[in-house]
């Protein structure tokens, strides 16, 4: 028994060491490069990138900036009505891209420590989104589920679902 609860401690600790220095290495990695590059290196996101390029926000994404990012994961836009996303991403559509995705985005570096003290915030698109933290930390209707993505052009928090602006 003391050999198995040895075993089975060793084996935690070098699962933890390992995801840990992934999350490191992923952290690094992403400050050296821009908020499109990030997110196209992540799997994860491989939704947002292909909306992001059909709205053509990839040269303002990798501008100066900087600029917050609130990006919903691929599994936050299969939580959308089935056909949404790809209506959206055709061309007649991209005016509407465009607002839903800079909706996302507010001007300036705003770390986690830094979201925890608002109440709302005011998008490139130019409406607000609404921040709680009384349970973890909200935007909208979409929980932050990683935060300070920190990229050459600004940080990344990740969000669990699509926040959408009133059209």
């Amino acid at each position: 028994m003391k050999f198995f609860i040895t075993k089975f401690v060793s084996i935690a600790v070098l699962s933890l060491s390992i995801l840990t220095t992934s999350a490191f290495a992923m952290h690094h990695k992403s400050a050296n490069l821009d908020i499109v590059e990030t997110a196209a290196s992540n799997p994860a996101f491989s939704t947002l990138v292909a909306a992001v390029k059909a709205a053509g926000l990839v040269e303002t994404l990798q501008g100066e900036g900087p600029f917050t990012v609130f990006a919903p994961t691929n599994a936050a836009f299969e939580k959308l009505p089935a056909g949404t996303v790809e209506d959206l991403l055709k061309p007649e559509n991209k005016e509407k891209l465009v607002a839903i995705l800079t909706y996302h985005v507010v001007a300036g570096n705003v770390m986690a420590a830094d979201v925890v003290k608002l109440t709302k915030a005011t998008t490139v698109q130019g409406s607000d989104i609404m921040i709680d933290t009384s349970d973890g930390v909200k935007v909208n209707n979409a929980t932050v589920t990683q935060t300070d993505l920190k990229t050459k052009n600004g940080v990344i928090h990740v969000i669990d679902t699509v926040i959408m602006p009133k059209m």
